[in-house]
């Protein structure tokens, strides 16, 4: 196994571009080039980069201010009185946790957000709010490897399916919709009494 994807296994896999980089694969491997240093994922805690330090080899680093700071896990919720279906959160949670359609209320499937908070700037009315549920608990004592595993695999299915070229919807072959366009036009011309000229 290379080293980046060591580190990616020790990552949190909340997909929330805290430590600057696009997603969970792109820190790592910016680690394992060099680039980044272990100390720039809150979501992983001061336990993050005890594992990160220990896969790399590096010292310990206290957490990077620049990139947030350790805190116990939330969900975002949406208050349904205030939202207008924009879909931008949608659009904006990179583990599909959030379902609706335009112009109708969304709501959040709890048990799969990550609470990497990306969808809370994007709402244009602030409908969107944060809830603690692990008490004290921060880092990795408020998440665990099969929560890790799941949020990660999310985020790859969402990837392929962005990734893959939109489909045609399935439909009548053109030949059949034409001969049904002309049907109905025939009938509307006998009823109105129109002749063909």
């Amino acid at each position: 196994m290379t080293l980046s994807l060591r580190i990616l296994e020790v990552l949190p896999q909340t997909q929330c571009t805290r430590c600057g980089y696009p997603d969970c694969a792109a820190y790592a491997q910016a680690i394992a080039d060099g680039e980044a240093a272990i100390n720039q994922c809150p979501p992983g805690g001061d336990e993050g980069i005890h594992r990160l330090a220990a896969v790399t080899s590096q010292a310990y680093l206290p957490l990077n201010p620049d990139n947030g700071v350790q805190a116990p896990r939330s969900v975002v919720w949406i208050d349904e009185n205030w939202c207008i279906g924009c879909t931008l959160c949608i659009d904006a949670c990179p583990v599909d946790a959030i379902i609706g359609t335009h112009k109708r209320m969304h709501t959040v499937i709890e048990a799969e957000c990550t609470g990497c908070e990306l969808c809370l700037p994007v709402c244009p009315v602030d409908c969107m709010l944060l809830e603690n549920i692990s008490g004290e608990a921060t880092g990795w004592d408020a998440w665990n490897a099969a929560s890790a595993d799941k949020a990660r695999k999310r985020y790859a299915d969402r990837q392929a399916r962005l990734a893959a070229p939109p489909t045609a919807p399935v439909g009548l072959p053109e030949t059949h919709k034409q001969s049904r366009v002309q049907a109905a036009l025939a009938r509307a011309k006998a009823q109105t009494g129109l002749t063909e000229d």
